[in-house]
């Protein structure tokens, strides 16, 4: 690899790349026996696309009130997307935490762009503190963007001042990945931290 495209910059993802988030880990108790409700509930009710809205901005009381009133017989099921959010946090993914921590080692400059809600945010800063290795983390809801839309790519450019043929950026979707790459960043698909590993150390990051 030609010095001059050396990769110097890591931009994590945050969500199942860093931190572990999983509805399933809270409705599983609201739905105990009764597992096919559940992927009901999470496939047609409070469905990915309907959270999405959270982390391109939309408020969570604006969004379950809306919800709930489609959905009358789920009320409370839908309410507890709002107010039971923290336990659909399993933990960090301590693998990735590792590599976290050796890059910082490193020397490594680090800056995460995270599809995530302005509202829940900062019940994630409390509770992860690696998240202070980070320059600048860029929270979809707070910019009110949303990956894969390029724009979030662009405003992470101009806010961590990064170079796209510098900057490997991991993330776990694919739809991300494909939007990053078509910028010009280095890209990596998180599928664990063992691959996350060899990728870092094959960019002599490690």
């Amino acid at each position: 690899m030609a010095a001059a495209d050396a990769v110097d910059t890591v931009l994590f993802d945050l969500g199942n790349v860093l931190i572990a988030w999983d509805p399933r880990h809270l409705y599983r108790r609201l739905f105990a026996g009764r597992p096919r409700e559940m992927e009901y509930f999470l496939s047609t009710v409070c469905t990915p696309a309907w959270n999405a809205r959270h982390d391109a901005g939309e408020r969570f009381r604006d969004n379950v009130a809306s919800l709930a009133a489609a959905h009358p017989w789920y009320a409370d099921e839908i309410e507890a997307f709002r107010t039971r959010w923290p336990e659909m946090l399993p933990g960090a993914i301590e693998g990735s935490v590792a590599l976290l921590e050796r890059l910082k080692a490193n020397g490594v400059r680090l800056h995460a762009l995270t599809n995530w809600s302005a509202e829940t945010f900062p019940l994630a800063l409390e509770r992860f503190g690696f998240l202070g290795h980070f320059g600048h983390i860029v929270v979809s809801g707070e910019v009110k963007l949303i990956k894969p839309d390029p724009a979030i790519f662009h405003h992470a450019v101009r806010a961590c001042g990064l170079e796209p043929g510098r900057t490997l950026f991991v993330d776990d979707s694919a739809a991300n990945i494909a939007a990053a790459e078509a910028l010009g960043f280095r890209v990596h698909h998180f599928r664990g931290p063992d691959d996350l590993e060899r990728c870092l150390g094959g960019h002599g990051l490690l």
